[in-house]
């Protein structure tokens, strides 16, 4: 029990990588660094010489990948909300790699409590933003006095309560399959942790992705429908 509490703190733990000044640059900061560098170079390298006829093989894997997350996302955020796509599709592929990257040996950002905050407060922005666009500044407004006008503190507090739920949810889950893990390891550490960590480290972290996103999408639609 106290190996797992040390592996515990470890993991909550989040160690500054190199400093620039006075600036401390944290361990997931850098690994998130890896994670863009890598979408921005797999971007480039499946988007390059782009045919309209006679396309490689190339280009319809990156035609499939677009076409696949985009109707897979816009099905989610509704027909009003389709502007919203190309951001729900970065932080879902973000999300998805950085949960998964533990397997090739780097510490999962979303193991760092102030990158799902910072996750959670981009979606809230960009949510109540969709809101304000939509409706306009007035109507946004008296939107939390509906449907009755008692409800506006409620409504009003529902504004930070959805970045909470949302930064903790995926918080949450990461670090609780973390746990479980652990516990799988210390109880029969030969064969059973391997289809545990199959599942943890790989489908339960793109189903943390997958609910994030949709839950991003599920309260962007309401806001503009």
């Amino acid at each position: 029990m106290e190996n797992l509490v040390e592996e515990l703190m470890d993991q909550l733990t989040c160690q500054t990588v190199f400093t620039i000044g006075r600036l401390e640059i944290a361990e997931s900061v850098v690994v998130t660094w890896i994670i863009m560098a890598f979408m921005l170079i797999a971007a480039i390298i499946l988007t390059r010489n782009l045919k309209v006829t006679n396309i490689s093989r190339r280009q319809a894997v990156a035609e499939g990948i677009y076409v696949w997350l985009h109707n897979f996302v816009a099905d989610m955020v509704g027909e009003k909300g389709r502007d919203y796509v190309p951001y729900l599709v970065t932080v879902l592929v973000y999300i998805a790699i950085s949960n998964v990257i533990g397997l090739f040996g780097f510490k999962p950002p979303t193991k760092d409590l102030n990158t799902t905050i910072a996750l959670s407060i981009m979606s809230i922005v960009l949510i109540e933003a969709a809101g304000i666009r939509k409706k306009g500044v007035r109507r946004w407004c008296k939107s939390f006095a509906e449907p009755v006008a008692i409800l506006t503190p409620i409504n009003i507090l529902e504004v930070f309560i959805r970045p909470l739920s949302l930064c903790m949810r995926l918080f949450g889950n990461i670090l609780g399959a973390f746990v479980v893990m652990e516990l799988i390891k210390a109880v029969a550490p030969a064969i059973v942790p391997v289809p545990f960590s199959l599942y943890f480290d790989i489908f339960d972290g793109l189903i943390q992705a997958y609910v994030f996103v949709f839950l991003t999408s599920l309260f962007i639609k309401e806001a503009v429908e």
